[in-house]
């Protein structure tokens, strides 16, 4: 394939992408709202969606056997290289072998341990964010304030409601695949029609409850650049806010992608400076969003054996509060 060269554009300029205003943004935030549609104390949005009947029935889609972690590894040589407040997890280690060693009487047989700790912002590699994560005009999902979030953590919408609910079927949409190309190029927009024309050369629906998965290959093409430069932060290629059509009007709990903010960067609004579509999605919809997964495995398992659904088991860790959690997403097949 084509490893995708320059275009010659800059992101502005590339003709997938389109221009939308605040009011634009606005009325597809209230065309989607979900508030209230699970009741007016609903703190888990699209994960209403996820039933013990549509849990069972993607366990169905295990038939190989095989599992495909789609986690980046979380360590001090991640992504976060201080374009943004976040940084690299930090490991350290509060006792070692050596301590092991000195600590135990010579020719002792008893027990000694080993332990570690670790300090990382919640966001900073593989993720999930939270319904509470994002609030636009003073709101967040279901008509909550910023008061619910404090220093304590989020009262309500808390990434800890989906404990149980980030489990079921999940379908792959490989954007680069679909045009032979290694990657996408940042500021190409991935549009409501693209996500469409992808599900359907690959044979695949996406329905009621579904996680979908986007490939756009960009954080292939930054490993094999042998550094993230500016992944984290820079420009990128991304949903487009059309995509909200697609997503929205099928009814599915979450969607991911393998960049670090799921939308395409320089954004496609000027007075909704950032972010819109997470405006629409998280706010509004009540849909999750899921960030620098690593889908290249996964990616060529599926194009070999021409299937793109599977299994998806994706938990956040259960701290209390958290507006976001890291996550190693496990696909199987």
């Amino acid at each position: 394939m084509n490893p995708g060269g320059a275009t010659g554009l800059s992101p502005d300029a590339h003709p997938s992408r389109r221009r939308y205003t605040k009011e634009d943004v606005v009325r597809l935030a209230e065309r989607y709202r979900s508030w209230g549609r699970w009741g007016d104390d609903d703190e888990l949005g699209a994960a209403n969606h996820v039933t013990p009947e549509r849990i069972a029935a993607a366990a169905r889609l295990i038939r190989k056997g095989r599992a495909f972690s789609l986690a980046v590894p979380m360590d001090r040589s991640g992504p976060q290289l201080g374009h943004t407040t976040r940084c690299n997890p930090q490991h350290v280690m509060l006792r070692t072998g050596m301590d092991v060693l000195t600590s135990a009487p010579a020719g002792s047989s008893a027990m000694a341990s080993t332990d570690d700790a670790v300090y990382m912002p919640l966001q900073a590699a593989t993720q999930w964010d939270a319904l509470c994560h994002v609030f636009f005009d003073g709101r967040t999902y279901n008509g909550r304030g910023p008061e619910t979030v404090t220093a304590a953590g989020a009262a309500h919408n808390s990434i800890t409601n989906i404990r149980d609910r980030a489990v079921g079927r999940a379908v792959l949409l490989d954007m680069p695949r679909l045009t032979g190309r290694d990657w996408l190029e940042p500021g190409e927009a991935i549009q409501d029609e693209d996500l469409s024309r992808c599900a359907d050369v690959q044979n695949v629906e996406v329905g009621r409850g579904d996680f979908v998965l986007v490939r756009t290959g960009h954080l292939e093409r930054r490993r094999r650049s042998g550094g993230w430069g500016d992944f984290a932060g820079g420009a990128a290629p991304g949903l487009g806010v059309s995509a909200a059509h697609f997503l929205c009007g099928r009814d599915v709990t979450a969607v991911a992608t393998d960049t670090w903010g799921m939308e395409v960067v320089p954004f496609e609004t000027g007075d909704v400076p950032r972010f819109p579509l997470h405006v629409i999605l998280l706010v509004n919809a009540g849909i999750y969003i899921g960030e620098m997964w690593d889908f290249e495995a996964l990616a060529a398992d599926c194009a070999a054996d021409g299937c793109y659904e599977f299994f998806l088991c994706a938990a956040p860790l259960t701290i209390t509060g958290s507006v976001g959690s890291p996550i190693n997403p496990l696909a199987l097949k």
